[in-house]
């Protein structure tokens, strides 16, 4: 079974009507399960593969995400491209609730997550731009075309959760000129660079975090996230047929010149275990 697109987020993003030819698939990883069964159906003519992020049910909270699992097994199913599907807060007053929110840049607040899948072998990657561009700006155009409130860059600050900010953080994260902030981007985003597959996220705001006067409550967030929902899937509708493989893109090649470890250096157990990643690379 293979997929091109990948898309990570809520059970509410996806649209049984929307695919033919559905089925579900169990990938086994060297990093084990990924966070449920993978649904793969066509859409458009495109092979597309759904993965509910925190499980049937939400029973995973974002500390105790399988991340590795999951991007290990879109990239055994040929994945090029993942849209990542998150809810996130805003930080400034112009971005407000019910708004999407295309960052393009990531800071890392978390402290309990492996970020790698490079374990035994050293690898450096580029990280500066944590997004793909080119399908940030193709999900821009898109979400605009629909008469959505969108914005085309931020900043998306990642906090390890599942407790929200205290006042006193989120007042931190204004003064430091974050944009929006969220649970799930990280390690996500630097395991789908690892893995080299094109990587967007699709933010969409459920309240203003707790800088303003009112607390958040799961209650607001889960209101406004259902809304949210259907503005998402009918941005994928139009948005999927559009997204092509591009073999010369950056985030396609980002293990290029990564990899230091000498090739004889590194254990057969390893490249048994990581060849899904480094075997082109092996070869050369």
């Amino acid at each position: 079974m293979r997929a091109e697109i990948g898309i990570i987020g809520g059970t509410g993003v996806y649209d049984p009507k929307a695919f033919k030819d559905v089925e579900e698939v169990s990938i086994d990883t060297p990093f084990g399960e990924p966070s449920s069964e993978i649904v793969i159906g066509k859409f458009s003519g495109k092979k597309v593969a759904f993965l509910p992020r925190h499980g049937k049910g939400h029973v995973y909270s974002p500390t105790n995400v399988p991340y590795r699992a999951n991007i290990y097994a879109l990239k055994k199913l040929g994945v090029h491209t993942i849209l990542s599907i998150a809810a996130v807060g805003s930080l400034k007053e112009e971005i407000k609730p019910l708004d999407i929110v295309i960052p393009d840049q990531l800071f890392d607040r978390t402290r309990q997550r492996v970020n790698t899948f490079f374990d035994d072998v050293v690898v450096h990657i580029g990280f500066a731009n944590p997004f793909c561009q080119r399908v940030s700006d193709l999900i821009a155009k898109t979400a605009e075309s629909l008469g959505y409130s969108v914005h085309s860059k931020g900043t998306y600050v990642c906090i390890e959760g599942p407790q929200f900010s205290t006042k006193a953080e989120s007042a931190v994260y204004r003064a430091l000129g974050f944009d929006i902030i969220g649970m799930t981007a990280l390690p996500e985003a630097k395991l789908a660079r690892e893995a080299e597959i094109c990587y967007a996220t699709i933010a969409t705001v459920t309240d203003y975090d707790v800088w303003k006067d009112t607390e958040v409550d799961v209650a607001t967030v889960l209101e406004n996230a259902a809304k949210n929902e259907e503005k998402v899937r009918e941005l994928l509708k139009k948005l999927i047929p559009s997204i092509e493989e591009d073999k010369s893109c950056e985030c396609r090649n980002s293990l290029k010149f990564a990899i230091t470890t000498a090739k004889e250096a590194i254990p057969e157990s390893v490249k048994e275990k990581l060849g899904i990643f480094l075997s082109k690379y092996l070869e050369d």
